[in-house]
């Protein structure tokens, strides 16, 4: 690689390692910012005509906007040098490039990953490299500190059970003490009842993608049982692995799981009661809001239960499975 190219790319990584560290995860960049980072370097390191081309300057890397700037002028980054190549026009247009984990300063094609609205405008691995990718995000969450608090308590980091295919993903708030026991989503009383639900729509478990907001229990410190309500703070710090999760599945429909799940994906804290059975849209994918199953395991009301079973008959729609007489008709009463 030539040397401008090494001291290009060197700055790039260092910048999105800084940014990464303050907590920015997508930065919006330029179609010709993009096409001068995907320069081949072969390129660059090409002796270029004297008549055509002056003496070269240093390259510049315009510094960042600010991270809530997104979308406004030109992109956060854009990078001159009179050596870049016109950019070439792209199909699809360009709105972030994902920041490479902290500590993953490794080069070339895993450097970058450009990312558009949605997850449906990446292009698509092949099952070997989405199940590698799917490993290495798992083992990262599996050995994460970031809070150290529920690190120290933890039995188990809850990843995620499933398919990484799945249409259908679940989003619930965090794990309890049968989920931190088992290390696996949903296993209680009140994973019961979702499995329940997963069979009633035609489906099952392994049919679908069931997470958490957290990937770890919140602690308790002072009590032998119960969960608390995970931190604002903590929601923002484990959510980029439900993030690269979702992007990773490409789910169809997503649901949000309780008041907590819908605080932490969409941060509204508008009561649950108000947007279910509303859609909603989270990253570009259809997210159904609905009551946590727990809820419906205290209140034990059958106009809750239909209530939740209407939400998920949208979503069946949605996802444009077959509906029976018999399904449109749970929990609803008798006619006379």
């Amino acid at each position: 690689m030539s040397d401008v190219y090494n001291e290009l790319l060197d700055a790039t990584i260092q910048q999105l390692q800084e940014l990464k560290a303050q907590g920015v995860r997508f930065v919006p960049v330029s179609a010709e910012g993009l096409a001068a980072l995907s320069t081949n370097p072969r390129v660059l390191a090409r002796p270029a005509p004297a008549n055509k081309i002056p003496e070269l300057g240093k390259p510049t890397i315009f510094p960042p906007s600010p991270p809530r700037g997104r979308g406004q002028g030109e992109g956060a980054l854009a990078v001159q040098g009179d050596t870049l190549p016109e950019a070439p026009q792209l199909a699809k247009p360009v709105t972030s490039v994902s920041l490479p984990p902290i500590g993953g300063e490794g080069r070339g094609e895993g450097a970058l990953r450009v990312q558009g609205e949605s997850a449906s405008s990446q292009e698509t691995l092949t099952p070997q490299a989405k199940a590698a990718a799917f490993a290495e995000l798992q083992q990262r969450a599996s050995v994460c500190v970031k809070c150290p608090n529920l690190a120290s308590s933890r039995k188990n980091v809850v990843f995620g059970v499933g398919s990484i295919d799945a249409q259908l993903m679940f989003v619930g708030e965090a794990p309890g003490a049968d989920e931190d026991e088992q290390g696996e989503p949903f296993v209680g009383k009140a994973g019961q009842l979702l499995t329940k639900i997963i069979q009633t729509m035609g489906l099952q478990r392994g049919d679908v993608y069931i997470a958490n907001i957290l990937k770890c229990r919140p602690d308790t410190p002072g009590q032998s049982a119960g969960n608390r309500k995970p931190t604002p703070e903590e929601m923002n710090t484990c959510i980029p692995y439900l993030h690269e999760q979702i992007d990773l599945i490409r789910p169809k429909v997503l649901v949000a799981l309780g008041a907590t799940a819908v605080e932490g994906l969409l941060g509204k804290t508008v009561g649950i009661t108000k947007l279910r059975g509303n859609w909603q849209t989270y990253r570009g994918i259809p997210l159904m809001p609905t009551f946590h199953p727990s809820y419906l395991l205290r209140n034990q009301s059958p106009g809750d239960k239909r209530q939740v079973w209407e939400d998920m008959l949208q979503v069946m729609e949605k996802l444009a499975m077959p509906i029976s007489e018999k399904q449109k008709g749970f929990f609803l009463k008798p006619s006379a």
